[in-house]
């Protein structure tokens, strides 16, 4: 019984007891920590940076008939010095669906970035966004597709 009132005591005792002060830093380690940082940022200009450049970030469809399901390809470059990876592309609404390939692209190689879009249940002028985050800087792209969605009239959709 007197172990549950002893142990919360002592453990109290060296909570309270710790001085709260920071350590302060020597001016070695100030030094040591500069060349470090300074090596790390040299090491980084050697190893480059990936640069993704598109022909075109938005693509006007013009008009799509209600339920066709239309498609384009984003093409780009890697225009940097580091291999170019695509972590993901993601639609703005579920109606615009981006492919992407999962494989790096090398420094001048070109790749391409599919978008789908299903317009079942849409009608008149559409502008979706697909949001693509990549190894560069800045590390995300927003491209745009766009268009009028045409209603069908009764007698098509009879058919």
């Amino acid at each position: 019984m007197k172990a549950i009132f002893i142990i919360p005591t002592l453990a109290l005792f060296f909570v309270f007891s710790c001085k709260n002060e920071k350590p302060k830093a020597s001016a070695d380690s100030i030094h040591i920590a500069a060349s470090a940082d300074s090596s790390v940022a040299a090491d980084a200009k050697t190893k480059g940076e990936a640069a993704i450049v598109f022909d075109k970030t938005e693509h006007d469809f013009g008009i799509v008939m209600q339920g066709e399901r239309a498609e384009f390809n984003f093409k780009f470059k890697n225009t940097g010095d580091a291999e170019l990876l695509i972590a993901n592309a993601v639609g703005s609404c579920g109606c615009t669906v981006p492919e992407f390939s999962k494989e790096p692209i090398k420094p001048g190689n070109e790749g391409f970035i599919k978008v789908k879009f299903n317009s079942e249940y849409r009608e008149d002028k559409f502008s979706k966004e697909i949001y693509v985050t990549t190894n560069t800087t800045p590390p995300q792209t927003t491209l745009t597709i766009k268009g009028f969605v045409q209603v069908k009239n009764q007698s098509q959709l009879l058919k």
